[in-house]
């Protein structure tokens, strides 16, 4: 949706008489129907002088078209300012230009997109403006389907007019060449470089026809991206389905192509326990709707699932649109209703009522995504949700849908291929950690290799050993050790700290703990490893968890401070003691459920109470020599 649109005469009248910054106000007002924060409205008042700077160069034609604020159709994404025309050999084309009023950035280890800068009124990881700029012009020429047909040249760029480079300065370093070769950025001081970008593609007038037609492009993914991510599933080990993988994929998908046809909304629950193939389904999923001419996306809360899916479908290859398939839970506050065709939620237990990173945004996750999309599918373990802020439930969903007008279809994945096929090692899990009831008491005749370890160096050499063969192990702990920021890129510091053995929290780097090279040496947590599986797993159960009197009890108040899954508890606790230990209580257990069953083949357990040792091995029923 163009927001603000001018031709470039029109647009310098308006900086010139100082009413661009409310003209692009009530454009937003009037067509997006929201407010306006001082903030932004004052980044508008900044860079709308610079890029005045940048176009009274008259090379750039008068009448070539001008959008601000571009809302690309289907998301909630928007390019900050667009320049359109015909190029000297009159073929159409588009300049995108990222807009920032950075000063300062760094580097971030082992990745080839995020950067740190101070935003948000504190330091934080985003991407690089390069890659922004690129990913934006990617999802515009993979699915606006006049852009395809017509042929129509994208240039994207990112301007950071307050940026003074330097020599070796951040925004060059050589990790992020794949995405500012194609998306070059421009500083403070070069004016006369960014025009010269320009030129190359806008050197005729078209009166706003290009940006015409890029909005009123239907949305259909390309063939390109259709084939690219055909291909990378193809012989995918990874995302192979099997027995009743495939019976809820055949129906999901027919279900999403009926949408796709008669336009009818539903929604569709599908309930499973840890390994039961929730995500394989999902992938599988985003490739054979994407085949279909849908407009679809993968969509989690935490940022870890989609981050290693993303790497494990495009392998070796590094720059891709596939990642703008990948979005998260909080993306569609703004997303109108119907405009994407099937959202694939993975782990939908975990999402919350309020996006953004104040919780400040939107309504409710769960009604944001069901209103979004004609087909919406929720993949769904209520034994899951390890956080106060965790909504996801059947009950919650069924609600939002009614509320939307959604047809609802509710399917279960019973059979466990995690753990060696075995539903016996889940069931005992949850027997022993009194989550319920269950017939298996002990491991006798279980086929998993589960052991219960008196020292977490022993804990640490199974895993080492284990990984040695394909680099599929990792030791993840319950969150009973703080995570100080200044240390957070500091292997040498050992955040836990168990006697004489010490292990640092995964680093806060670019590297997936799933599988990164080196992070066997590191510890993840249930925010790193949810949603995801290994082979085998080291688990550290803390301090919030011990054994007592014959029964296994959980404690609040020794989870870190610096764990955000109980914020709030401590007031609650004061309100309400009895509500806030039975949240808490939930949540501590669904957390070493989870945990203890990211394995497949086997996971090796250290308790800091040894009581809580003594009682597992006991449970166990069998020796671990």
């Amino acid at each position: 949706m163009l927001v603000y649109e001018a031709t470039k005469k029109d647009f310098l009248y308006s900086v010139e008489k100082d009413t661009i910054a409310d003209e692009i106000e009530a454009c937003i007002a009037e067509k997006m129907h929201r407010h306006t924060g001082k903030s932004e409205f004052d980044s508008w008042l900044h860079s709308m002088e610079f890029m005045y700077k940048v176009l009274t160069d008259q090379k750039i034609p008068e009448d070539c078209g001008i959008a601000i604020e571009y809302n690309i159709p289907q998301t909630s994404k928007r390019v900050d300012f667009m320049i359109s025309g015909y190029d000297e050999n009159h073929h159409p084309g588009m300049v995108i230009v990222e807009l920032k009023q950075w000063e300062k950035m760094d580097t971030v280890e082992h990745t080839e997109s995020l950067v740190e800068t101070y935003t948000g009124g504190a330091m934080r990881k985003v991407v690089h403006p390069s890659y922004q700029a690129w990913s934006y012009s990617q999802l515009i020429r993979d699915y606006n389907a006049e852009v395809q047909d017509e042929t129509i040249h994208l240039g994207p760029c990112a301007y950071l007019h307050n940026y003074i480079r330097k020599d070796s300065d951040p925004v060059d370093d050589p990790r992020y060449d794949l995405y500012t070769s194609e998306a070059p950025v421009f500083t403070r001081g070069q004016v006369f470089e960014l025009r010269e970008f320009i030129r190359k593609t806008v050197r005729q007038p078209d009166y706003g026809e290009v940006l015409y037609l890029i909005d009123h492009g239907a949305i259909r993914p390309s063939q390109s991206l259709q084939n690219a991510i055909a291909s990378m599933i193809a012989g995918n080990q990874e995302f192979i389905m099997i027995d009743e993988q495939r019976v809820v994929f055949e129906e999901v998908r027919n279900i999403a192509l009926q949408c796709q046809k008669d336009r009818k909304k539903r929604t569709v629950i599908c309930k499973g326990g840890p390994g039961t193939g929730k995500s394989v389904i999902a992938i599988q999923l985003l490739c054979e709707l994407t085949k279909c001419d849908q407009f679809v996306q993968y969509v989690s809360k935490n940022g870890a699932p989609r981050k290693v899916y993303a790497e494990k479908l495009k392998g070796t290859v590094k720059k891709s649109g596939v990642d703008n398939m990948f979005k998260g839970s909080g993306s569609y506050t703004e997303t109108g209703n119907n405009v994407i065709h099937t959202l694939l939620v993975d782990e939908a237990h975990r999402l919350n009522k309020k996006s953004g990173i104040f919780h400040n945004l939107g309504e409710n996750q769960i009604k944001e995504i069901i209103h979004s999309a004609i087909c919406s599918v929720f993949f769904i373990d209520e034994h899951q949700r390890v956080t106060m802020d965790d909504i996801g439930s059947a009950e919650e969903i069924r609600k939002w849908a009614e509320e939307e007008h959604s047809e609802v279809t509710e399917m279960h994945l019973v059979s466990q291929f995690r753990c060696n096929g075995s539903d016996g090692y889940l069931a005992w899990v949850d027997d022993v950690l009194q989550i319920g009831d269950t017939a298996n008491y002990d491991m006798e005749g279980i086929d998993y290799d589960v052991r219960v370890c008196d020292t977490p160096q022993q804990m640490e050499e199974l895993i080492l050993e284990r990984n040695r063969i394909n680099n599929r192990s990792r030791i993840i702990a319950g969150y009973c050790w703080e995570w100080p920021k200044k240390t957070r890129n500091d292997s040498n510091y050992h955040d836990i700290v168990i006697g004489d053995y010490g292990i640092s929290w995964n680093l806060d780097g670019g590297e997936s703990f799933a599988i990164g090279e080196n992070s066997v040496h590191e510890a993840g947590c249930i925010h790193t490893t949810q949603g995801l599986e290994f082979d085998y797993c080291g688990v550290i159960i803390g301090d919030d968890m011990r054994y007592e009197n014959g029964k296994v009890i959980t404690d609040f108040t020794k989870r870190a401070k610096t764990d955000q899954s109980l914020k709030g508890i401590v007031s609650l606790y004061k309100k309400d003691p009895q509500q806030a230990i039975r949240r808490s209580d939930e949540i501590i257990r669904n957390t070493y459920r989870t945990l203890l069953t990211r394995g497949m083949k086997g996971c090796y357990i250290y308790c800091t109470d040894e009581k809580l040792r003594e009682y597992l091995k006991k449970r166990i029923g069998r020796n671990d020599d």
